[in-house]
């Protein structure tokens, strides 16, 4: 089975619709997948349910399928550096599922691994636990949360093999590998492929089967803040 597509259009061609729910790896902009983003835009679908640590920043990544109302909802840990997020959530525009971000990881992590829910002390006692069900364990209250299971999963990692073997680079290791386990299809753009077997077993990090689409990244890689030191005075 060939994995491998020529363009981000051509690798989501069939696989996306109104109302379905899409994971989208990153952290900030750090292992977004900016292209297979800017192609689900393409496709129109709309009423959309995210599943993303944040929603990318005006006019890049996530942000645009903001701007264009294609999100209905958002399941998200942070999203101070949107805007048009904010602005469309204080507005009644957009359902917002804000998660404790240890939570959120552990629900895509849950639904992976065919775990329907779990208990967790994180956000007793605020919102977050208000309408879930509460539990005691050895005089400790819980709350169970659900495992998230999603239609597409959108990720991005460094090198990827024919078979889909994937190994991301540091900090873009965030909710990548869980989400590629987390979805009935899972799309990576990457920036670079392999012939199979060339990649260490040992460096792998998600296994191919969890892998059934694979384009090059057309997006280069984007900074969200640049900081740079003042330079020294001369003499």
């Amino acid at each position: 089975m060939n994995k491998i597509f020529d363009t981000p259009e051509a690798a989501l061609d069939g696989l996306c619709r109104d109302g379905m729910m899409v994971m989208c790896g990153g952290f900030g902009l750090c292992g977004m997948p900016e292209s297979l983003i800017n192609a689900l835009q393409a496709t129109g679908a709309a009423g959309l349910t995210v599943v993303s640590n944040n929603a990318g920043i005006d006019g890049v990544g996530l942000g645009r399928l903001l701007e264009t109302r294609q999100i209905a909802k958002m399941i998200s840990s942070y999203v101070g550096n949107n805007k048009i997020f904010a602005e469309q959530y204080l507005n009644g525009e957009i359902e917002l599922e804000f998660n404790p971000q240890g939570t959120m990881s552990e629900r895509i992590r849950a639904g992976g691994a065919g775990i329907p829910g779990f208990y967790t002390k994180t956000g007793v006692g605020t919102l977050i636990a208000e309408g879930k069900e509460h539990k005691d364990f050895d005089g400790q209250t819980y709350i169970l949360e659900t495992g998230l299971v999603a239609d597409l999963s959108l990720i991005r990692a460094e090198k990827a093999d024919t078979e889909g073997n994937l190994v991301y680079r540091k900090t873009a290791r965030n909710f990548n590998p869980m989400m590629a386990t987390a979805a009935a299809v899972t799309v990576v753009e990457v920036e670079e492929i392999v012939p199979a077997g060339s990649l260490d077993p040992d460096h792998i990090h998600t296994p191919g089967i969890f892998v059934q689409r694979i384009v090059r990244s057309t997006c280069p890689k984007q900074i969200e803040f640049t900081t740079n030191r003042e330079r020294a005075a001369a003499g």
